[in-house]
């Protein structure tokens, strides 16, 4: 399987869990919910710890009820950005490990980033973040 398709099966996994939800769009990811779904075993280990980041200015930028795109997902760049490089590595579970924390941590409506923030199948397009 080639990167390109390792990462859009990466994030075709939050698309399915945000379809396959019966109930309604404000429910959010629960950790059950969340680890229920997994990357591909054969998928190396993310070499960032993305469980011990700060989310705190991404929690804080982006609040509900109302997820704007504009707020959520500049503070979604911002924080992903300097990360971009293991994200966009189709090759390890980075992306997966994001996400998985992002909801974990920030209560967030399911599919929120996945469905507004991301940039295609190439993943995160970091060009016009300033850092």
């Amino acid at each position: 399987m080639g990167p390109y398709a390792l990462f859009s099966a990466i994030l075709s996994l939050f698309f399915l869990a945000t379809l396959a939800s019966a109930s309604t769009s404000d429910n959010i990811f629960n950790q059950a919910e969340i680890s229920a779904v997994q990357p591909d075993e054969n998928l190396k280990a993310c070499s960032i710890d993305f469980k011990n980041q700060n989310y705190t200015a991404l929690i804080s930028q982006c609040k509900g009820p109302n997820y704007t795109p504009e707020s959520c997902c500049k503070a979604f760049k911002q924080f992903a950005c300097p990360f971009a490089k293991y994200i966009n590595d189709f090759s390890t579970d980075c992306a997966y490990s994001l996400f998985y924390y992002i909801n974990l941590y920030g209560h967030y409506p399911e599919g929120l980033f996945f469905n507004k923030c991301l940039d295609g199948p190439k993943g995160i397009d970091c060009s016009s973040v300033k850092q």
